[in-house]
């Protein structure tokens, strides 16, 4: 009960804050935008280049208020003393961080299921548009597999909760909130490139490199886990237990990057 109430008082102030809804109507409405750009697609198909172009602005916008959400949710309690308030009750640090996490993951989740069903309906209709303007290129049914497009938009969020534990890690031990949203972009960045270590680890003869090399291949969650916007096509299958997979790696990496910034919020004097 009190970790729900601190995530509901979370979420609460996460709604009032203007960023929240500027982000949300600008992914919006680049989401939306996107059906003026797709003569701009270079060669790729018009709905592949939708559906680029819609989850491209939903992970950038969606980043972007994962980090700042989280920071400025958690330093505002710092700032205004009502951290204080809060645990001189019986209210222990981990479940105020625990709290805060489940109201970020809310905003998201509110933020992603938006985003996402708005894509939907882009595709939806411009799909039966090029379906009455060209009848044979749709012989064999739509080209548009809507599953995989809910199933990209679920593991969005699975990477902005992971994105969210790994700022509340940096913000237990930030004494600013600027050094946290900074650093917390630097990770996003690194989280994003992670692949490139593991592809580089059996490239490298010098042990001491090779080791600093997997142990950043591995201590790092892998974001190119949570792209499957390839796999929309209606004729590309979805890799087994892909989904599954990405869930369980998001609840592993989340316990641990929870319970590391638990520990350092429990040593840090407020």
């Amino acid at each position: 009960m009190r970790l729900l109430a601190i995530a509901r008082n979370t979420l609460t102030e996460a709604l009032r804050q203007k960023l929240f809804a500027l982000l949300l109507l600008l992914a919006l409405a680049l989401a939306a935008s996107s059906q003026f750009f797709r003569d701009f697609n270079f060669g790729s198909s018009e709905l592949k280049f939708i559906a680029d172009f819609g989850f491209g602005a939903i992970v950038f916008f969606g980043s972007a208020l994962t980090i700042t959400a989280t920071a400025q949710l958690f330093f505002s309690e710092i700032e205004n003393r009502t951290a204080l308030t809060l645990l001189s009750k019986p209210i222990r640090r981990t479940e105020f961080i625990l709290g805060k996490f489940l109201g970020v993951a809310a905003i998201t989740a509110l933020f992603t299921a938006l985003t996402t069903l708005l894509l939907a309906a882009l595709l939806w209709h411009r799909e039966n548009a090029l379906m009455a303007a060209q009848p044979e290129a749709f012989a064999a049914g739509r080209l548009v597999s809507y599953g995989a497009v809910f199933a990209a938009g679920l593991l969005q969020w699975l990477k902005f909760t992971l994105l969210a534990a790994l700022t509340l890690l940096i913000a237990s031990y930030s004494n600013t909130n600027l050094y946290t949203v900074v650093v917390s972009f630097f990770v996003l960045l690194i989280c994003h490139l992670q692949y490139l270590a593991r592809d580089a680890d059996a490239h490298i003869a010098n042990p001491v490199a090779r080791f600093l090399t997997r142990l950043l291949g591995h201590v790092f969650p892998n974001f190119q886990l949570y792209n499957i916007t390839d796999q929309i096509a209606r004729d590309t299958a979805l890799p087994g237990g892909l989904v599954l997979t990405a869930a369980l790696t998001a609840l592993f990496y989340n316990a641990v990057i929870l319970a590391l910034a638990a520990l350092a919020f429990r040593r840090r004097e407020i």
